[in-house]
């Protein structure tokens, strides 16, 4: 991995499976009795939020600290941004306090890109959402989650089919989660009203689909989208219910589901609009896992970026 993660197109698939690894390895010391590890002792990484989060925040800000790094949490409301400081000058102030880390969530698409090519600081950056193009620690997290209920997926994800469903057009983590999933040889079908399928998914190299119930009889990943109002200047459908009724995941198409397949979602969840609270709860779902796992991907992240290497199990000081 080179210096920061703005992009799932940053890594290879051999590096992010080495990714995944080290996530793996780091379970084994986080489900142990010692917590945490000394490897990014004297390091700051700076969580600098431009949008309001909580699973992403607290998830890299656990990474950090189970790495010994300290960390500070910038968020935009509270801070010299709401007054009108540029990008720049926050950059800038960040470069004077040391930060060795930036992990950046901004509503503008190409923002971490910015801030990495700016010359601003030397800091690695990392995305953690930009506008509507990506998340790659996101996807990273959703593939680690899909591995642990798919034993038999090692290398690559080839004969694994996946669906993702609901809000496309608005949605990063549809982006990156395509990206790494067709990378590690996965096929991906897009389900979504036409008004949701973005221009130029015919690059993307997934199939698309109108039609839920036809579409994921086979699946063995079924991922729903959170439907992003906030980012919907006109109407996309015609109202929530008519959304549910045609995209959202009920306790009927939940059970036409293969036995084996799983239900992720990025949360968070608007239960009875794109899934139904007995969906979100049910034995298929990996919500909750996604959320745990989400901790080990960003330590993985910031061992390889911060630490130098991939781990192997052996504690460096």
């Amino acid at each position: 991995m080179d210096k920061h993660l703005l992009s799932i197109n940053d890594l290879s698939a051999d590096e992010a499976i080495q990714i995944l690894n080290t996530a793996s390895e780091l379970s084994k010391i986080s489900d142990g009795p010692m917590k945490k590890l000394p490897t990014l002792r004297g390091r700051t990484v700076v969580n600098l939020f431009f949008e309001d989060s909580t699973r992403t925040r607290i998830s890299f800000e656990s990474a950090a600290k189970r790495l010994s790094a300290d960390v500070i949490n910038f968020s935009a409301k509270d801070s010299s941004v709401s007054k009108g400081e540029s990008l720049k000058d926050t950059a800038q102030t960040l470069q004077a306090m040391g930060a060795d880390a930036v992990v950046i969530r901004h509503g503008a698409s190409g923002a971490a890109q910015r801030l990495a090519d700016s010359g601003w600081i030397s800091a690695s950056v990392i995305n953690a959402g930009d506008g509507t193009h990506e998340h790659p620690t996101q996807a990273l997290l959703d593939a680690y989650t899909i591995r642990s209920k798919f034993p038999d997926l090692k290398s690559d994800f080839s004969g694994l089919k996946v669906a993702i469903v609901g809000d496309i057009l608005h949605s990063r983590v549809a982006r990156s989660n395509v990206l790494l999933l067709t990378k590690l040889g996965a096929k991906v079908t897009l389900i979504a009203p036409p008004t949701l399928i973005p221009v130029g998914v015919v690059d993307w190299n997934v199939d698309v689909s109108y039609d839920f119930d036809s579409a994921v009889k086979d699946v063995d990943v079924l991922m729903m989208l959170r439907v992003q109002s906030e980012r919907m200047a006109d109407s996309f459908f015609p109202s929530e219910r008519e959304y549910s009724r045609g995209y959202g995941l009920d306790i009927a198409r939940l059970n036409s589901l293969k036995e084996s397949a799983i239900v992720m979602h990025p949360g968070p969840m608007n239960r009875g609009l794109e899934i139904s609270a007995e969906s979100a709860d049910s034995h298929k779902s990996v919500v909750l896992a996604q959320v745990s796992n989400g901790v080990l991907i960003r330590m993985a992240v910031l061992y390889q970026l911060l630490g130098g290497a991939a781990f192997t199990g052996e504690v460096s000081a």
